[in-house]
């Protein structure tokens, strides 16, 4: 669920496609870390080249390309990875089922990874989520399926009900989950995963309405814990958001003003936001990654990027405000002058530059934030148009 995996690389294609200008180079200067770059995914037929910062944008937005790079990274990643990652497979089913009606209904394949990986955690031993990633997976695994649900299927599943009872029956005595104090944005703290798990309960509202003792209470201390934890930093601040927008009683409408007037605060000159500028270096998890941010060349002044301003946009659109409020109009400006000719929109890595996994992240909120202001306007018969093999 992080950039420690490695997408598994084939140097002769590789060189071909740095031959042939398909992978633009990475500009040492700016990335000292960066080598000749393997692909970002990879499996048989399916290649994503590796990003890189000047590749180059494209002359108009394309929410089919954007579409198709999100297909083809949870493909790749399911088949070559086959684990539910909280930056590529699992904000797919977290994001994707809300673009059905627009554009098609996501990888079914994903779905059973996700149901696979449901069965092996039912029989991960109790003692093993206090530690690494799997609370994390549980965690999405349990959103993933209810947006299913919620946008897929119509309906409540089994697995779906599995999930979520899984999902109480890890929760710290807190209200919250274990979370890695690294790889931020999506594995540095508890506050991430809480919010998640909220979200899913709110997706899933016919599950909680006859849930269980232990999940009733569960729900209970998760909403103690989002009421009464103070976030560990303002990126945090805007998923809180998010997710009271989904579960209403979590903030009140004052609160819930003041972290939107906090998002419209970060607003850039040019009109996107930059991830960088929620957070602190120190403030990322357990702070190790603070060297290197302060390090970058652009760190008084970082730039807007993909991720943030797909998500500042998506959640101030939940939060209530208007598609045609004037400032999340030059937002969406940002968002169509800045895809990139893959269909990607930058971000750089807050881990390591020579994985840039965030951009997944970086175009799925982009794209859902356009659909839900009215922008997503893709060619008829246009979805999937690349075929991959079952």
């Amino acid at each position: 669920m992080n950039d420690r995996f490695r997408a598994s690389g084939r140097p002769a294609t590789l060189c071909l496609l740095l031959a042939l200008g398909a992978v633009p180079p990475v500009r040492s200067e700016n990335y000292p870390e960066a080598k000749a770059p393997a692909p970002q995914y990879q499996h048989d037929d399916i290649l994503v080249p590796a990003f890189a910062p000047d590749e180059p944008v494209r002359a108009k937005w394309s929410a089919e390309a954007a579409d198709e790079f999100l297909h083809r990274g949870a493909v790749a990643w399911t088949r070559a990875k086959g684990c539910v990652s909280c930056h590529t497979t699992g904000t797919y089913l977290v994001t994707r089922p809300a673009l059905s009606t627009a554009l098609g209904r996501p990888r079914e394949e994903v779905r059973s990874l996700f149901v696979e990986q449901l069965r092996e955690r039912q029989r991960t031993p109790r003692e093993q989520f206090a530690r690494g990633t799997r609370s994390g997976q549980v965690v999405y695994i349990a959103a993933g399926l209810a947006e299913w649900d919620r946008y897929v299927a119509g309906s409540p599943s089994p697995e779906t009900a599995e999930a979520l009872e899984l999902m109480f029956s890890i929760q710290l005595e807190s209200g919250a989950w274990s979370n890695p104090g690294c790889w931020p944005p999506f594995e540095s703290d508890s506050f991430h995963l809480a919010t998640q798990a909220a979200m899913a309960v709110a997706a899933a509202p016919a599950w909680a309405a006859t849930a269980g003792p232990q999940a009733r209470e569960g729900i209970a201390k998760l909403r103690r814990y989002l009421r009464a934890t103070p976030p560990p930093h303002d990126y945090s601040r805007v998923l809180l958001l998010w997710a009271a927008s989904r579960m209403r009683d979590l903030l009140t409408v004052d609160e819930r003003r003041r972290l939107a007037d906090l998002i419209w605060s970060r607003q850039q000159e040019d009109g996107g936001w930059s991830i960088r500028s929620f957070a602190a270096p120190e403030e990322w998890g357990d702070g190790s990654r603070a060297g290197r941010l302060r390090a970058e060349l652009n760190f008084g002044s970082p730039p807007s990027d993909g991720h943030q301003t797909g998500l500042a946009i998506l959640v101030l659109r939940e939060a209530g405000v208007s598609a045609s409020d004037p400032r999340l109009q030059r937002g969406l400006r940002w968002l169509e002058q800045n895809q990139r000719e893959s269909g990607r929109w930058w971000t750089r890595s807050l881990n390591t530059d020579r994985w840039h996994f965030v951009a997944y992240s970086g175009t799925a909120y982009p794209l859902l934030a356009l659909a839900l202001c009215g922008r997503l306007e893709p060619a008829p018969g246009s979805v999937h148009k690349v075929a991959l093999s079952p």
